[in-house]
């Protein structure tokens, strides 16, 4: 399978200058990835992980204090190959929404308050499909039966829909053009279940209908069992773990990535949920060595010191641990192997 994005080596920084002194904090700082064609890619981590700032700059939707710092981005669309930050402003403009979309979290602060929603679907939509004005009323209003939205919706103003009807409407946007790329930013934030379950479910058909490739941001590690062909793992700006879903939530080979499939309740296990110390480092000032040997019951001095490498371990499954061998699934209050070593 081919790959449509490839990410080498990205940098994106928060800089920002007050009395003479710059401060950055290290949102994005070195990460690899490739996503394939027809797949969904599952982003995971804590809050202030780095999560939303990684597809804000894949989306090509970063705006100051975010800066690229270093590294590439490449998109590939048909025989078309793009790095959207050195590219022509024009070609950047021409792939938005007809290949490459994004489905923003939070609902209401993505449709506007004091425009129907038939008005939004024509000013993001209408030049990128490039058709008459019938056509595109015709396309749109098929769109929505299809996500299972009534055409009458497009009369109505955002603050008129419920939380879940208003979701339905973003994803609606973000795919009646048919991108062959879909960045989606906590898109069931602030729903309840029974919508979030109908909300997920309508991801994956379109994704299936479509063959596009899906990035899907999320830190309830539940939503990606059920949604991601892969996942990565991110924890203080960097990539530290990735590999098949199936592969991360059975054999884990980061001690963080552990903790958070252990964290998940399980039916009928009253067992107390093993938990992690600490906190997440400032990226600000992050500390050396693995970013994570803080709050690690594996870590042993090189850690301390020595990054290590985000490194292939067989059957696309990487790691950056430099004991990934002794780290086995959490079970209960158990605890990884080797610790304390």
């Amino acid at each position: 399978m081919a790959d449509v994005l490839t990410v080498r080596n990205l940098k994106a920084y928060y800089v920002t200058g007050a009395f003479g002194v710059t401060r950055e904090v290290r949102a994005v700082d070195d990460v690899t990835m490739q996503i394939r064609e027809n797949e969904v890619y599952g982003i995971a981590g804590e809050s202030s992980s780095g999560k939303t700032s990684l597809i804000k700059t894949l989306a090509v939707a970063i705006r100051p204090p975010l800066r690229i710092m270093g590294g590439e981005i490449e998109y590939r669309f048909g025989d078309k190959v793009l790095n959207p930050y050195t590219a022509p402003r024009r070609e950047v403009e021409a792939i938005r929404w007809k290949n490459l979309s994004y489905i923003m979290q939070g609902s209401m602060s993505v449709l506007n308050p004091v425009r129907k929603i038939g008005k939004v679907f024509r000013d993001f939509a209408y030049r990128p499909m490039g058709v008459s004005a019938s056509e595109f009323d015709a396309r749109v209003a098929a769109h929505l039966r299809r996500l299972g939205l009534e055409p009458r919706v497009l009369n109505a103003y955002p603050h008129e829909l419920s939380g879940g009807m208003r979701q339905r409407v973003t994803i609606a946007l973000a795919t009646v053009c048919r991108p062959q790329f879909i960045i989606a930013d906590e898109p069931t934030t602030a729903l309840d279940v029974v919508v979030q379950k109908d909300v997920l479910a309508m991801i994956r058909d379109v994704q299936r209908e479509m063959g596009a490739s899906v990035v899907f941001v999320t830190h309830d590690m539940s939503v990606h069992a059920n949604m991601a062909d892969r996942i990565g793992i991110v924890y203080a700006g960097r990539l530290v773990e990735e590999g098949p879903t199936r592969t991360l939530f059975t054999a884990p080979k980061h001690p963080y990535t552990a903790h958070l499939v252990a964290s998940l309740p399980r039916i009928g296990d009253r067992t107390e949920r093993p938990s992690l110390e600490g906190r997440p480092p400032s990226l600000a000032d992050p500390p050396s060595g693995c970013r994570f040997h803080p709050r690690c019951p594996l870590a042993i001095d090189k850690c301390k010191t020595d990054v290590p490498p985000l490194a292939d371990i067989g059957h696309s499954h990487r790691s950056a641990c430099w004991r990934a061998a002794d780290v086995v699934p959490l079970t209960g209050a158990g605890h990884l192997a080797g610790a304390g070593a």
